[in-house]
């Protein structure tokens, strides 16, 4: 009688990539999300959820680019999550934007990181796709869980919220 064999764990094909995609994992999390408990959070759902992808029957290549787009993905649940709370907790009023008005300032890059990080969730998220990781609004829209037409109107709000902050912030700068 043959004994059946023991198939390793297609999971450890992520033991070896490990030590080399961590820190590419959270660095590109830490730079997206700015908090380094929650950018710790989301390296260890990205790795877990990629122990989870490995198994399945047509799992794709362990790599670390495709483990930067599981990060991606749980950065873009973690947003998702965080808006859906906030709309829980109170009404939000947007007022509609319709100018067209193109910003060729040059932005200083830590104001406008600290402009960011004080945007809601969905300003912050929408605008970090598009603009840091420079993703089509069709892929922005697949993120976040929107259709195309409501991303652009959020893209526009987003635009506009972050304008206004950034240039009040210039003000006190000043």
């Amino acid at each position: 009688m043959t004994e059946p064999r023991v198939q390793p764990d297609p999971a450890f094909a992520l033991l070896g990539l490990y030590e080399t995609a961590l820190p590419e994992v959270y660095g590109y999390l830490l730079a997206r999300c700015g908090d380094r408990v929650l950018a710790e959070e989301l390296t260890s759902e990205t790795f877990l959820g990629a122990v989870a992808a490995c198994r399945k029957e047509h799992a794709p290549p362990v790599s670390t680019p495709w483990l930067i787009g599981v990060a991606r993905h749980k950065l873009a649940d973690h947003w998702r999550r965080a808006e859906r709370e906030q709309r829980g907790l109170r009404l939000v009023h947007d007022a509609e934007c319709d100018v067209e008005d193109p910003w060729d300032e040059q932005l200083d890059a830590l104001r406008a990181r600290q402009v960011l990080e004080s945007l809601s969730v969905s300003h912050r998220a929408v605008l970090t796709l598009r603009y840091v990781d420079g993703l089509p609004v069709r892929d922005v829209a697949t993120h976040l869980g929107r259709t195309i037409h409501a991303t652009e109107a959020l893209l526009t709000r987003a635009k506009t919220a972050f304008r206004r902050s950034y240039q009040e912030k210039e003000g006190r700068d000043a």
